[in-house]
């Protein structure tokens, strides 16, 4: 299946969306800029106070009398070293608010999006935006930003400086600025699409690694996994390219910039010796014009130079509002009452069009009756689990009621990191310790949660106590308790557990399903004897549909199940 990858918002839109962020903390922001413009210049008072210094030497002076110029480089330093810091702290941290705010973003608006829709773009692309985009304009915001605000600031002042003491000076030094202007240029126009398309790159290469790593063992089952290799070893050519090309760029852009700082300082100290030969200025303003042009090399190289880091984070950032500005989807409120009737009239789907592998099924639950789905793999069984939890929108067919009303729980349980009560809260925040624990007990694990070294306050999930298979799916059916929805949906949520935990997991979900309408995927026959209905599902069409009783009784494709299954027992 062709990727649709998520979109990637335009350089205005970006703008706009990052002013739109910021707006909140311009007061901030200035006296981050104010800050970072006294540092500046505060750093410019150097080279005039050397160059007084110098022709106070020249002029045979004593030692007292560069006492005040000496005095005032210390100063100078100070100013500048804590006006610095001020600024590169208030910089990042308004930096990393607004990172924080779009990154939230980009999280709520993925979440709402039909799961059809990031399977189409792959876990890849997504995943590569909320981690690799993320901390490439995270390393911008915390470095990049406040470094570039600083340097530019200063190779302004610069200049200002340099006309200061001597309007030729100033016109000698601008002789290298069309030269770093050209070669600013020139890496633009290379390095914007060379580091959007790096980074869709190595999306694609995350997503190729995720897909053959996942389907090892069908790989090897059909012997493709040459054809794997060769995949990942194209993608992963074209990420070094991508490099060696950024590298080339890069090799360039400081050959040329090299140009410029030789043509300046050599205009500088020529315009010094014919200016100080003529006693139109003194040699300490000489010596100060030429180490204001030598100071401002590094800041023009480093405003350059991170030309790079912003733009390869400008690559990652249209990434990212790109996925943050995809349509806002409306989340229902968790609806809690009692049991509610499970209604599905000729229900298709497919997950690429045209080719369906679910075909016009019909459901017709009344509250608080438990179906069980049975039938061998690629029957259709988790599709229309997904269907009804509303995962998935059917391409043909209505289902009620709304997914608002229904809970989903699957064999792929995740346990957040943090105390375990905050996991459990998940399902319902406002819960009191007293209904955690009466959630725990009725699926029964209240007594290995009691047992955890800090209760119910013991931290879980990654970095934490780890739980087992059981325990974990355990926590899984007690959210649901929680969350008390009417309609619930197994979907072979006890299958992780192994032989062991299978009659304990069961009879969990037994008891979380008490006064809601069900729908099953029984991993084992035994979930669908105990139902007042099963469904079986073969090439994505009912088969049999009735009472685990009647169906054997009839003799036909459930019974052969039935007596394969019990015959093993």
């Amino acid at each position: 299946m062709s990727r649709v990858l998520l979109p990637v918002a335009t350089p205005a839109r970006t703008r706009r969306v990052v002013g739109e962020l910021l707006r909140p903390h311009r007061v901030r922001a200035a006296v981050a800029l104010a800050a970072l413009a006294g540092g500046a210049a505060a750093s410019l008072l150097t080279a005039p106070l050397l160059g007084r210094i110098i022709d106070l030497v020249a002029q045979g002076a004593g030692p007292d009398a560069v006492t005040v110029p000496v005095v005032g480089l210390v100063l100078a330093a100070l100013a500048q070293g804590l006006l610095a810091v001020l600024g590169i702290a208030q910089t990042a941290r308004v930096g990393e608010v607004v990172l924080a705010r779009l990154r939230e973003r980009l999280v709520d608006r993925a979440l709402g999006q039909p799961l059809a829709r990031i399977e189409a773009a792959g876990a890849g692309d997504l995943g590569s935006r909320v981690t690799e985009d993320v901390a490439q304009v995270g390393e911008a915001v915390r470095e990049g930003v406040p470094t570039l605000a600083r340097y530019g600031l200063l190779v302004v002042l610069t200049f200002v400086g340099l006309a200061v003491l001597d309007w030729r000076f100033l016109l000698a030094g601008l002789v290298a600025v069309p030269i770093q202007a050209l070669t600013a240029r020139w890496y633009l126009r290379r390095a914007t699409p060379l580091y959007a398309e790096q980074r869709i790159a190595g999306g694609a290469q995350q997503q190729q690694l995720l897909d053959t790593a996942s389907g090892l063992a069908t790989l090897r089952a059909f012997r493709l996994g040459n054809r794997h290799v060769e995949l990942v070893r194209e993608c992963s050519q074209r990420v070094v390219d991508l490099a060696l090309a950024v590298v080339r760029l890069q090799n360039g852009f400081f050959g040329r910039l090299n140009l410029a700082e030789f043509v300046g300082l050599a205009l500088v100290l020529a315009t010094g010796f014919l200016l100080v030969r003529a006693d139109a200025v003194s040699i300490g303003t000489a010596s100060a014009a030429g180490l204001y042009f030598i100071g401002v090399f590094g800041p023009v190289n480093e405003v350059l130079l991170l030309l790079q880091t912003v733009q390869a984070a400008a690559a990652g950032l249209a990434r990212i509002v790109g996925a943050a500005d995809l349509p806002a989807q409306e989340h229902p409120e968790p609806v809690r009452s009692t049991a509610v009737a499970v209604r599905a009239e000729g229900i298709s789907f497919g997950y690429v069009a045209g080719a369906d592998v679910l075909h016009s099924v019909d459901l017709d639950l009344p509250p608080g009756a438990r179906l069980a789905v049975v039938g061998s793999s690629g029957a259709g069984k988790t599709t229309l689990a997904t269907l009804v939890a509303g995962v998935h929108r059917p391409t043909a067919g209505t289902i009620r009621p709304d997914p608002g009303a229904v809970a989903l729980v699957t064999q792929e349980v995740h346990v957040f990191a943090g105390p375990l009560a905050a996991d459990l809260r998940l399902a319902r925040p406002e819960a009191t310790d007293p209904e955690l624990r009466a959630a725990l007990a009725r699926v029964g694990a209240l007594d290995w949660a009691a047992a955890l070294p800090e209760g119910l306050d013991t931290v879980v999930g990654t970095g934490g106590h780890a739980l087992t298979a059981v325990q974990a799916q355990q926590l899984a059916l007690a959210r649901l308790v929680l969350a008390d929805p009417p309609v619930a949906v197994l979907d072979e949520a006890t299958a992780e557990a192994g032989s062991a935990g299978a009659r304990e997991l069961e009879a969990a979900a037994r008891q979380a399903l008490v006064g809601r309408t069900a729908i099953v995927v029984a991993h084992r026959l035994t979930q669908a004897a105990d139902a007042d209905t099963v469904l079986l599902l073969d090439g994505g069409k009912v088969v049999e549909s009735g009472t685990h009783a009647e169906l054997v009784a009839a003799g036909g494709p459930y019974a052969a199940l039935w007596a394969a299954w019990s015959g093993g027992r």
